[in-house]
């Protein structure tokens, strides 16, 4: 059984070089918050899972087997009938991305309360949540909710991610699925340039880790790009800096890797700094390939690297 379960939507991915509205090819892939950290803890050691629905249509083969060639169990994924959701994805100069999202009816989006498992959740250490998964629709919300209480009864830890993105729901939306889920959250693992404006009006990490500290929260881990994190627990507030390789081509998933490797750094019992510290050198490694999955490091690459910068510091 998996130490660590994950429950969401992946989607195909299809990828253009150039601007969408230009573009006459696009590379297929898949990706999804959710899913990305599975592969993330996988890669450095922890055996992940994936809780969703899996729709009929021609990508499911694509889907499936991908699945589970990159290691994660898939014994819990329904198939159904339906269609998968699709995003088109763009690179800007700069590295960030535009996206167009067909998702709205997919088969994810169809997920209840009973497509879970308690035994199977129970035998995990770590269920991991998504505010993605909460804001696909009203079913999906009740399953995510429903998968915590499951966690916390059978005595896991839960991490959540509120992932804010405006094209699926409001800043209010998002604060009420927010409070909804918190009481059973142990991990809150957030940024500060999508997600705290939307949930406290302010950009400012430190402000993020205080606000969620004051409600219980026992760790609150803040993303903040090229300028590391800033993570807040009972020992206090720690600033973890950046790992920046060079060669910038992709930030797709970069929040997703720093979160796969803090769960795994903490399921490891690494401290919360250097699980921080683990999470950012993940982060900075994927930046250097395109894609949410292709460029996610191995464990080997990592605690290498992870293990150099220690010595240096």
């Amino acid at each position: 059984m998996p130490d660590l379960i994950s429950i969401g939507e992946c989607m195909i991915e299809l990828f253009s070089e150039d601007p969408i509205e230009e573009a006459e090819s696009f590379t297929r892939s898949l990706a999804g918050d959710s899913f990305n950290i599975c592969v993330a803890a996988q890669r450095l050691g922890t055996s992940s899972g994936y809780i969703t629905r899996l729709g009929d249509d021609p990508f499911a083969g694509y889907l499936l087997n991908t699945w589970n060639s990159l290691g994660i169990d898939t014994s819990q994924i329904k198939t159904v009938g339906g269609f998968n959701a699709v995003h088109f994805v763009a690179l800007m100069p700069d590295g960030n991305r535009e996206f167009v999202y067909y998702r709205s009816g997919s088969a994810p989006t169809t997920l209840e309360p009973n497509d879970l498992d308690p035994e199977y959740i129970g035998s995990a250490k770590v269920l991991h949540c998504s505010g993605i998964a909460q804001a696909i629709s009203e079913s999906a919300r009740a399953t995510v909710l429903r998968a915590a209480q499951i966690a916390k009864e059978r005595g896991l830890k839960v991490s959540y991610d509120p992932n804010y993105r405006h094209q699926l729901w409001s800043p209010e939306d998002l604060r009420e699925a927010a409070v909804e889920l918190l009481p059973y959250v142990d991990y809150f693992l957030t940024n500060s340039s999508e997600d705290a404006p939307a949930l406290i009006g302010s950009d400012d990490p430190y402000r993020m880790v205080e606000h969620y500290r004051d409600l219980d929260v026992p760790v609150v881990a803040v993303t903040r790009g090229e300028e590391g994190a800033v993570i807040g627990s009972e020992d206090g507030i720690v600033e973890v800096p950046a790992y920046s390789p060079g060669g910038l081509i992709d930030t797709t998933a970069a929040g997703d890797a720093f979160n796969g490797a803090f769960i795994h750094g903490l399921l490891n019992g690494m401290s919360v700094e250097d699980a921080g510290r683990l999470g950012t050198i993940t982060a900075g490694l994927k930046l250097r390939q395109r894609g949410a999955i292709a460029g996610m490091p191995s464990g080997e690459e990592a605690f290498g690297l992870f293990d150099r910068l220690r010595t240096d510091d």
